[in-house]
This record gives C-alpha cells, structure tokens and sequence, in this order.
C-alpha cells in the first residue's frame, strides 16, 4: 500500500530522478540542487508518494506572493510540479498528492490554490481539470535577444 507524506533529506535524490522524467530537457545535477533548495525552503514544500521505499510519485508546492493568474489574494499556494511514474498512473496518486498540496497551502494561510500547464500538454490540461482546477487565462510567452 502507497503511503503519502512529507519528503526527507534521504528522498531529494529520487526525487530529483522524478522531475528529470517531468522535465527532461533540464540538467540533472541543477534539478537535483534545485530539489534540496525547495525541500530547505519554508515556504515550499515536497511531497512523496512512497511504497516499499520506492518514490512513486511527487509534488512541489509553493507560496507565490507575486501576481497568479486568475487570483484574488496572496499569498497563493501553488502546484509547481507533479509526476507520477506511468506504471502507477490512474491509481489516484497524483490526486492525493494534490489534495495534500491543498491542505499544506490551507495551512500556510493560502485561500487559493493555482497551477499552470503547457499549452500543448493536453493530458496534464484533462489532469487538472479531473482535479479541480478551472482554467483561467492562455499565455504565449515571447523572447529575443538583445
């Protein structure tokens, strides 16, 4: 049976493995710094889908006090990221995971919960929806250089 809970300093590695797989055009080794920075953070938190000592899955949530599309207050709770490994998909996991990053934001005296999604990334757009989450707001973000 899965257990889901805060993560511990012995959990950053696999965890940073999981976020290599969420965003795999990022470096690893800064995943792996990035992943301790937020498990240090109070006001970010990971959580672990575990089994047998095996990472399942996991969730970053964080406070955003800066302006979150489709927000009223700050600060905001907010789903910086989620995977769960495809062999343990549609078992309800990730939704737990959510609800726990909910209750964390509750706690942290957040009144709204806010995430984002690539546009093209349909099946993480359905994830959210199934979860909750209203759309609010389409961006497409422009860059050059100078």
């Amino acid at each position: 049976m899965f257990k889901i809970k805060s993560a511990g300093d012995h959990h950053i590695e696999q965890i940073s493995e999981l976020a290599h797989l969420l965003w795999p055009d990022e470096n690893l080794s800064l995943l792996k710094k990035e992943m301790d920075h937020f498990h240090r953070d109070s006001t970010s938190e990971l959580f672990i889908c575990e089994e047998n000592e095996d990472i399942l899955g996991f969730a970053h949530v964080q406070l955003r006090y800066d302006y979150v599309e489709g927000t009223r207050t700050s600060p905001v709770g907010y789903l910086e990221g989620i995977y769960v490994r495809k062999p343990f998909r549609n078992q309800g996991i990730a939704r737990q995971l959510v609800e726990v990053c909910e209750d964390w934001s509750r706690f942290m005296n957040a009144s709204e919960f806010a995430s984002d999604v690539e546009l093209l990334n349909e099946a993480s757009s359905l994830f959210h929806k199934a979860v909750g989450f209203k759309e609010v707001n389409r961006v497409i973000c422009y860059a050059k250089a100078l």
